[in-house]
């Protein structure tokens, strides 16, 4: 079985002198490269791998050492007390401290073991990677949009020139028509329906240009182009035969190489060191710390002779929860049915996918099959027109006949552009 796919020729365009309107004329690639540049979406995914990668040196901070400067002045309005027990010669309370004190420390921290902290890296780097993903769906999203959009321009320039053709055949019919009528030959009927012809045309010929307005209109915003800046695409419909074996290979890359898929994938891989992070409450952290201390109090604002007492201590700290009251067995259970449900939708999705790619050979298939039925009434439309207009000339047809062979042949020309661009 044979394919068809769509492709755009690129033809060479030479613009002889200055362009009044500065006009901006596009090929297919050039659509593509400015949309992959400018458009919004695409830049939007851009920051998103930026604060990913971001997120990464966030979570290698937790391996290195902290270091943290803390200082504080304490004004004390009325100084704290010492209860004394009852020994003679001494009152019951004593006033402690002065009216001022300073306190400045420099502490240091450094993780020994966290099992946390590796894992949380470890997660930072692939989300990176689903950050990626997400950047190359976004740009595969804006290709297949701008793709769309450049066929159909192609499409509604096609459909502007098939109702001006059959507007101008509707006018040539009433100027002859109305040439014969003068003369007597031609019947009013003949004249009347020739005129409602020409003008029924008209509004075909319009909206075919508003939906062309409307077509370039929609590939601005993909390009991010100013609304009113005139362009125009370079390009024609044109078919070649692709071997079912390129078609199968590249069925079989849509569901592997999908971007959707790839970020379920590492999805989870994610949930899956969450299930790992859940884990590691049941194992201690162990930390070494270090603390330098200035201390001082006066009653008086004298800083410069102040006596500063100083101070210096190392330690490590070992956290280890015996008893939560089971809420940890319940976190790593919510972990690994969260880790089930993203392997349940990426089966789905990948189902889904398969479905979208039958289907879409189907369509292919269909459209080639209209294509070259289309190819056959285009060319008895046109032999069957011309044979209308013989007879017409000659007195032998009717008004009719010239008309409905005219409504056939824009119908088939309709439905032949229709089908390519399907």
């Amino acid at each position: 079985m044979k394919y068809l796919i769509l492709l755009i020729t690129v033809t060479s365009f030479t613009l002889f002198g200055q362009n009044k309107t500065d006009t901006l004329y596009l090929t297919l690639d050039d659509a593509i490269k400015k949309a992959l540049e400018l458009n919004w979406d695409v830049q939007i995914s851009g920051k998103d791998i930026q604060k990913s990668e971001e997120q990464v040196s966030e979570a290698y901070a937790n391996v290195f050492p902290r270091i943290d400067f803390t200082g504080q002045y304490v004004r004390n309005i009325k100084l704290p007390v010492l209860f004394l027990p009852p020994i003679s010669g001494f009152p019951p309370t004593l006033e402690i401290g002065s009216k001022n004190s300073f306190d400045a420390a420099l502490t240091l921290s450094q993780v020994i073991f966290n099992m946390k902290v590796n894992t949380a890296i470890q997660i930072a780097g692939e989300y990176s990677s689903y950050s990626k993903e997400g950047n190359r769906a976004a740009r595969n999203d804006i290709v297949l949009n701008v793709k769309k959009a450049f066929y159909n321009i192609l499409l509604m320039k096609k459909l502007v020139n098939v109702s001006r053709e059959g507007y101008q055949v509707a006018k040539a019919n009433y100027d002859n028509v109305a040439s014969l009528y003068k003369q007597g030959v031609s019947s009013e009927y003949d004249f009347l329906r020739a005129e409602v012809q020409m003008a029924n045309s008209e509004p075909g010929l319009i909206q075919a240009e508003n939906n062309l307005a409307l077509a370039k209109n929609y590939i601005k915003n993909l390009l991010t182009l100013d609304i009113n800046k005139p362009i125009d695409v370079i390009g024609e419909f044109k078919f070649e035969e692709v071997p079912p074996e390129i078609i199968q290979s590249k069925n079989t890359e849509a569901v592997k190489d999908n971007p959707l898929v790839k970020q379920m994938t590492i999805q989870e891989s994610l949930l899956d060191k969450n299930v790992t992070i859940q884990r590691s409450d049941y194992y201690p952290s162990l930390a070494f710390f270090g603390k330098y201390d200035f201390q001082s109090q006066d009653n008086t604002l004298d800083i410069k002779n102040y006596n500063w007492a100083k101070s210096f201590m190392l330690g490590f700290q070992l956290n280890y929860t015996i008893f939560d009251g089971f809420s940890r067995g319940s976190r790593i259970e919510q972990a690994v049915i969260d880790k089930e449900k993203i392997m349940l939708t990426r089966r789905k999705v990948e189902e889904g996918l398969k479905i979208r790619i039958l289907q879409a050979d189907l369509n292919m298939e269909e459209a080639r099959k209209r294509i070259k039925a289309q190819e056959k009434n285009l060319e008895q439309a046109e032999k069957t027109i011309k044979i209308a207009q013989t007879r017409y000339k000659n007195g032998v047809g009717t008004q009719l006949e010239l008309i409905d062979t005219q409504a056939a042949l824009t119908f088939a020309q309709t439905n032949y552009a229709t089908a390519v661009y399907d």
